[in-house]
C-alpha cells in the first residue's frame, strides 16, 4: 500500500501528460538543435555517435529511475533540497538551495530567454537590439502565468511541448527524405580517427543535452496520486526525449553526413534548407524560439518551488516561503526569481554564473541520486509504491558518470571548476551567518 502523500500548501492538479510534458520539456531546449554538431567532432563514425547519443539516454535513464524512486517516497515541493534535508542535514540541503535555487536556475532562465529571444528575433527579422527587451518579457509574461496557478503554468507548458516534438519531428522526416531521395549530403572534409579520450570527452555534451529531468520532482507537491504518476510521467517522457535525440541524429547523419554534421554550426538550421532554402531556417529558428520558451516556463515553475520551500525552512526570507492560498502558487518566490534572472540579463552576467555553477549542478544530481542509498539502508521498513529497478547498481551506474563528469569538466575548464566550488563553499559561512539570524529572531532579539 502506497504510504501517505503530504498535501502541504499546494494542490495536486497536474496529470501523467501534465507531468511527462514537463520532463520532456524541462531536457528538451536548444541544445538538440546544436549540440551534435560538437558530438559528431569528436567521433569518427556515425556508428559511434548514436551509440554515444543511446547511452547518454541509457545512463540519464538511470538518474531518471532513481528519481522516480525518491519522487514516490516524497512526494514534496522541493525536490532534491528535500531529499538531501532528510538524509543529509540542512547544511548540504542548504548548499544545494544556495547553488542551484539561487544562482543556477535564474542563471538558466536568463541564459535560455535570451536564446528565445536571439531566434525569435532571427524568425521574424527584428533588430538584434530587441533581443534583451524581448528576454524580458518573456520572463514577465511567464511569471505572470505562473502566479495564476499550476494550472496555467501547465497549460502554458503542454502548448510549447507539442510544439518543439512538432518541429524535432518535421526534422526527423526531412532527413528521411532526404536519405530516400538519394541526395548526396554536402562534401566535407574528412574526420581525423577520434582518440578514446576524446570518445569521452564527447559523451559531455551528450549528457548535458539530456539534464533537466529534476524539474519534475520539484513540483511534486503538485502532482496527482504522485507515487503512481510519478515513476510513470518519468519513464514516458525521458523515453520519448531519448528517441527524439536518437531520430534526431539520424536525420542529420542522413541529410549532412557525418563529417557535415561536424562542420555544422547549425545542424538543424543547414538540415532544413537542403530541402527547403531559406524558409527552412526560418522554420528552425521559430522551432528553437518554441523550445527555448517552454523551457523557461518549467524552469521559473521548478525554481520557485525550490526557493519557496527552502524559505519556509528558515533558509532564505520567510517572507519568501508564503504560498498564496488563493492561486496555490508561491507567488513570492516566483517574482523574486523572475526579478533575479531579469537583472541578470540587463547585466549580460548570465553566462559566467553558468559556467561557474556546472560542476554544482552536477553535483547536486550526484548527491540527490546517493540519498536513496539512505533512504533504502535508515527506512528500509518504509513501504515505497515504487523502487528503482537494479539497486544498488543503476543508481550506482548514474553517480559515477556523474563524477567523471564532473572531473571531466574540471580538467576541461579547470578555472570554472574552481569558481563553482568556490562559490559552494562560500555558502557555508552564508548558512551558519543566516541560523545564527535565524536564532536571534526566534529568542526575540533583532540582528544587528
Amino acid at each position: 500500500m502506497p504510504s501517505p502523500v503530504p498535501t502541504g500548501p499546494y494542490v495536486r492538479r497536474l496529470g501523467i501528460w501534465d507531468a511527462a510534458a514537463i520532463v520532456i520539456g524541462g531536457v528538451i531546449g536548444a541544445g538538440i538543435f546544436r549540440t551534435p554538431a560538437s558530438v559528431a567532432g569528436r567521433t569518427d563514425s556515425t556508428t559511434g555517435l548514436i551509440v554515444l547519443w543511446a547511452l547518454g539516454g541509457l545512463l540519464t535513464l538511470a538518474g531518471v529511475l532513481s528519481y522516480a524512486e525518491l519522487g514516490a517516497r516524497r512526494p514534496q515541493a522541493g525536490g532534491t533540497y528535500i531529499y538531501l534535508r532528510e538524509a543529509f542535514g540542512k547544511l548540504p540541503a542548504f548548499l544545494f538551495g544556495w547553488t542551484m535555487a539561487l544562482i543556477n536556475y535564474p542563471g538558466s532562465i536568463a541564459a535560455v530567454a535570451t536564446t528565445f529571444a536571439d531566434y525569435a528575433c532571427k524568425a521574424f527579422g527584428l533588430p538584434l537590439t530587441w533581443v534583451k527587451p524581448l528576454a524580458v518579457g518573456a520572463i514577465i509574461f511567464l511569471v505572470l502565468v505562473n502566479l495564476r496557478g499550476i494550472r496555467a503554468g501547465a497549460w502554458v507548458q503542454n502548448i510549447f511541448t507539442v510544439l518543439k516534438l512538432g518541429v524535432i519531428a518535421m526534422l526527423i522526416v526531412v532527413g528521411l527524405v532526404l536519405a530516400f531521395g538519394h541526395t548526396t549530403p554536402p562534401p566535407a572534409p574528412a574526420l581525423p580517427p577520434a582518440s578514446p579520450f576524446a570518445m569521452v570527452g564527447a559523451l559531455l555534451p551528450v549528457l548535458f543535452a539530456y539534464g533537466g529531468f529534476h524539474y519534475l520532482n520539484d513540483l511534486a507537491g503538485e502532482v496527482r496520486e504522485p507515487q503512481r504518476v510519478l515513476p510513470r510521467a518519468l519513464g514516458l517522457g525521458m523515453g520519448a526525449v531519448a528517441l527524439c535525440y536518437v531520430l534526431v541524429n539520424v536525420a542529420y547523419l542522413a541529410g549532412l553526413g557525418h563529417a557535415g554534421l561536424a562542420a555544422s554550426q547549425a545542424p538543424a538550421a543547414d538540415l532544413m534548407e537542403r530541402l527547403f532554402g531559406p524558409t527552412g531556417r526560418t522554420v528552425v529558428a521559430v522551432g528553437i524560439a518554441c523550445s527555448t520558451f517552454g523551457y523557461c516556463s518549467i524552469a521559473i515553475a521548478g525554481g520557485a518551488r525550490v526557493l519557496q520551500v527552502m524559505s519556509a525552512d528558515g533558509m532564505f526570507f520567510r517572507a519568501v516561503g508564503k504560498v498564496d492560498m488563493r492561486t496555490h502558487a508561491p507567488q513570492v518566490a516566483l517574482s523574486v526569481l523572475g526579478l533575479w534572472a531579469v537583472i541578470l540579463i540587463l547585466s549580460g552576467s548570465f553566462d559566467a554564473l553558468l559556467d561557474y555553477t556546472t560542476v554544482g549542478e552536477w553535483l547536486s544530481h550526484a548527491a540527490g541520486i546517493a540519498t536513496v542509498f539512505w533512504y533504502r539502508r535508515m527506512l528500509k521498513d518504509e513501504p515505497s509504491p515504487y523502487r528503482v529497478p537494479g539497486y544498488p547498481w543503476v543508481p550506482l551506474a548514474f553517480v559515477v558518470t556523474v563524477v567523471c563528469v564532473i572531473l571531466a569538466t574540471a580538467i576541461d575548464t579547470p578555472a570554472n571548476a574552481g569558481m563553482s566550488l568556490l562559490i559552494i563553499a562560500l555558502g557555508v559561512p552564508v548558512y551558519y551567518a543566516w541560523r545564527w539570524r535565524e536564532s536571534r529572531a526566534a529568542a526575540g532579539t533583532p540582528p544587528p
